[in-house]
């Protein structure tokens, strides 16, 4: 090239003689453009390497959040664990109370067969003395066996509450199987994709499922509106709604101790244009303003140890915010309560991709 370079300056000026000074400038600039080659050739062998460099710190880059990721599905899954787990005693109290008066009606019923049954050979017997034309006092004799053993049986209570028995043993299986229900609603295992889903059924399963830890120290309203079916991950709003819950009751518990006293909650659900809306309100201590700017931090957390981690909030701002395109915010008076108000995009935020 600097050769070429050369033959187009003679070109340009003649074949000479040149004057030392020409002689001097054509090697001042065939060793310039020598310099400037080298420095582009080295450029772009830089430019490779750092492109390369760049490359493989990408590749890192997309593993690590990849693994951050799963880090936190399974951090949410753990948090979800963890509050099942302490609310696993009042769930099985829920199901033990309904399962023991089932098993009370049914002995109930056993006891009362067996003595209809003593009854229905008693009347048997008698049938056939009559039929064969039995001795009076024989007749007479076999009457008041029945009769004492009528008394016995204390016939008229049996066939007053047997039925009563039956009605309360369905009423008790039925219960269960709601509970069962609001379980496996509950515990809905979310694919990789978001699905059409109930919202409205979704709270009141959670609902069931936290039933006993609320029941004793507040009342609960729903005020659901009419909501169409919302495209999300159900299970993951299922913790949502559980965290806030929970923390609900933990509120209300801190106001009314062991006064006897009793507060509120109350769940509303609405439709706002694109967005699907759901407030959880409750009537507990409030949150200070002195913390409010980091309640969603992930581990932080104002409760004792074992009632509370700190993931809670953290969990559902990012179930929310991260994985549903939604909105979170809250309203909040120290010691009048907290109102917490979700917004979901109603088609999944389909729109907006």
């Amino acid at each position: 090239m600097d050769r070429l370079l050369t033959r187009q300056l003679k070109r340009t000026v003649g074949d000479g003689p040149w004057p030392p000074a020409w002689d001097a400038f054509i090697r001042l600039v065939e060793q310039t453009y020598r310099e400037h080659d080298a420095d582009r050739r080295f450029s772009e062998h830089a430019l490779e390497t750092v492109s390369a460099e760049v490359t493989q710190m990408n590749e890192q880059l997309r593993l690590k959040v990849r693994a951050l990721e799963q880090l936190e599905v399974e951090m949410r899954q753990s948090q979800k664990l963890e509050a099942v787990g302490q609310l696993a005693s009042g769930i099985a109290h829920e199901i033990n109370t309904p399962i023991q008066f089932v098993g009370d009606s049914i002995s109930f019923v056993q006891n009362s067969l067996v003595q209809m049954g003593t009854l229905q050979r008693h009347y048997a017997a008698l049938t056939t003395a009559v039929e064969h034309n039995g001795s009076e006092p024989m007749l007479a004799q076999m009457a008041a066996t029945i009769r004492r053993a009528e008394e016995e049986a204390d016939l008229e209570y049996i066939i007053e509450n047997v039925p009563q028995a039956i009605v309360r043993s369905q009423d008790g299986l039925q219960r269960v199987a709601t509970i069962v229900r609001a379980m496996k609603g509950f515990a809905h295992a979310d694919t990789t994709d978001k699905v059409l889903a109930d919202v409205n059924k979704g709270l009141s399963d959670t609902l069931i499922v936290a039933d006993n830890s609320i029941k004793y120290i507040a009342d609960v309203e729903t005020v659901f509106g009419d909501l169409p079916h919302v495209r999300c991950f159900a299970g993951d709003l299922n913790q949502v709604f559980l965290n806030l819950l929970i923390n609900a009751a933990h509120a209300i518990e801190d106001v009314v101790g062991t006064t006897g006293d009793r507060g509120r909650i109350t769940i509303t659900t609405a439709v706002d244009g694109p967005w699907a809306v759901i407030r959880i309100a409750d009537t507990g201590a409030g949150i200070p303003e002195s913390i409010r700017e980091r309640i969603f931090d992930l581990f932080f957390t104002t409760k004792d140890v074992g009632r509370g981690t700190g993931q809670g909030l953290a969990i559902v701002r990012s179930i929310i915010v991260d994985q549903h395109g939604g909105t979170i915010s809250f309203d909040s008076v120290p010691g009048r309560g907290t109102t917490f108000e979700l917004r979901i995009p109603i088609d999944g935020g389909m729109n907006d991709q």
